[in-house]
């Protein structure tokens, strides 16, 4: 699965391991991520990640 990294902080979202402490399971694609969601670093949307 594909990473994606906030454009703003540099945080990468890893599918693998989710992010459990905000909802995410670990194994969830980004685009299955809801959209509701935001960068637990610095709370950027998700319009504001970019594939690395």
């Amino acid at each position: 699965m594909q990473k994606y990294e906030c454009d703003i902080c540099g945080y990468v979202y890893d599918p693998e391991l989710g992010d459990p402490d905000n909802g995410v399971a670990a194994g969830t694609a980004f685009a299955d991520i809801p959209e509701d969601w935001v960068c637990p670093e610095c709370g950027v949307d998700k319009s504001s990640f970019s594939e690395v």
